[in-house]
């Protein structure tokens, strides 16, 4: 059956929100505040829950960012008479994978917004008898808990949670060690090193413990993340892909190249790790990378889109064939490790450059899509290579964004005829070229639909083992 005007209008809507809920955290980014980003969500949220709902719903088992996870948990726990079937069972797997701080946060945002109706309160009962141990969550999050617990009228499974939170005096001592460990860690400066370490921090500035002295003690109560915030040694064979091309951005140039053999090994296991059984199988692939002055992001997201386009790098490397891989950095280095933000964004040169010789089997583009040197140069290298000389598509493209444009309501596009697809982390970057069919236009709703639902179904499959 041939699709409809609105059925393409409405594919091209779904593929916009999916790109921004991938890129968009409602962060500074290099060209918009935090506000503009934030105002342009939640116009996008507001638009595509009211015209398109089951698919907001379905974003849920999607490869979405947590920010953005949130958020559709939160508008669609506000309008409950909207509600579709598998709301939610899609809202309380996705709970699951958020990380617990983030939900607490969820809860007293919805608190705030006096939402509390009879599917909210068993979302909430329900997620808090999922936890592993409330007793910690009492220590560790202990507003979120308090908060999450009054405002659904919850009675604790524990009593001692329920005193810790609510009569901390009634009790002189706890059963649970960590309950008691922050009783006496308010006098005996000892017990700190008992407990999280971002609880333990506030009792150590308390009692006047020098920095390094406590950092050291509390080691092994540490998490991996907590080491790296507070450059701890930290086991990089097990990072994942992004974060650790972040870690080795953050180095100095002088120990990127004294720890070079490290590094480099640390980044190809990772990326292995990543490209699993598909390993080799990509054939010749021409990486465009950009590296121009944008990519150190902001403030609050610094060197983020370097660091994808660094861990895209080696995934590439992974999933091309044995010597079948030609990177082009923007800037024309030559040394991933020794990139660094600078400079304009030649992307026409660039891939120029990519695609001279023997054409690639696959060619992927990582940059925010601001091509300047001189502007708008790679669209038309693009146009005319798809409709010239390669419009039998033979080379299979993409172009990946790892920033949100809150003017736009989507990420920058470089081309009609090359998909674009937003992207948070290089790990994403399979899947996002299985989404490319869709961004590019060969499919339409019915076919988008169908995709959504397999991942619905298996995305509720895995959360019920």
């Amino acid at each position: 059956m041939q699709e409809t005007f609105s059925d393409l209008i409405a594919a091209e809507d779904v593929l916009l929100f999916v790109n921004a809920a991938v890129t968009a955290t409602g962060q500074r980014e290099f060209r918009s505040s935090a506000g503009e980003q934030r105002l342009s969500l939640a116009f996008l949220h507001e638009y595509v829950r009211v015209n398109y709902r089951p698919v907001y719903a379905a974003a849920l088992a999607l490869d979405i960012n947590d920010h953005n996870a949130a958020l559709i948990v939160e508008h669609l726990l506000r309008t409950p008479k909207e509600a579709g079937k598998q709301e939610g069972r899609l809202i309380a797997a996705r709970l699951t994978r958020l990380p617990p701080q983030r939900v607490y946060r969820l809860f007293r945002a919805l608190r705030a917004a006096k939402v509390n109706n009879r599917r909210t309160r068993a979302i909430v009962r329900e997620w808090l008898a999922g936890r592993a141990d409330l007793g910690h969550d009492a220590v560790k999050y202990r507003a979120g808990l308090k908060t999450a617990a009054r405002h659904a009228h919850l009675p604790l499974p524990h009593a001692e949670s329920g005193d810790f939170l609510f009569a901390p005096g009634r009790r002189v001592r706890y059963e649970h060690a960590l309950l008691d460990a922050h009783r006496r860690a308010h006098y005996e400066q000892g017990a700190l090193y008992e407990l999280p370490f971002t609880v333990a921090e506030g009792f150590a500035a308390k009692h006047g413990v020098p920095r390094e002295v406590f950092l050291e003690r509390i080691a092994p109560r540490m998490t991996r993340l907590e080491r790296l915030r507070t450059a701890r040694a930290t086991d990089l064979t097990v990072m994942p892909l992004t974060r650790l091309a972040l870690y080795v951005l953050s180095l100095p140039f002088g120990e990127r190249v004294t720890r070079r053999a490290e590094l480099t090994a640390a980044l190809r296991a990772a990326a292995g790790r990543v490209a699993g059984p598909y390993a080799g199988s990509w054939g010749r692939v021409a990486a465009v990378l950009d590296d121009s002055y944008s990519a150190s992001g902001s403030a609050v997201k610094r060197r983020r889109p370097l660091a994808v386009a660094l861990g895209c790098h080696f995934l590439l490397e992974a999933l091309a064939a044995p010597g079948a891989y030609s990177a082009h950095w923007t800037s024309g280095a030559d040394d991933p490790l020794l990139v660094r933000p600078w400079g304009p964004t030649p992307l026409g040169t660039r891939i120029l450059d990519a695609l001279e010789g023997p054409a690639p089997d696959r060619l992927v583009i990582v940059s925010d899509g601001w091509d300047n040197a001189p502007p708008g140069l790679a669209g038309e290298v693009l146009r005319v290579w798809r409709t010239r000389l390669d419009p039998e598509r033979r080379t299979s493209a993409i172009h990946v964004n790892p920033v949100y444009d809150a003017d736009g309501f989507d990420v920058r596009r470089l081309a009609p005829s090359v998909p674009t697809a937003g992207i948070r982390d290089a790990e994403d970057l399979a899947a996002l070229v299985e989404i490319a069919q869709f961004v590019e236009g060969r499919t339409g709703l019915a076919e988008l639909r169908a995709y959504l639902d397999r991942r619905v179904e298996l995305f509720l499959k895995e959360a019920s083992r």
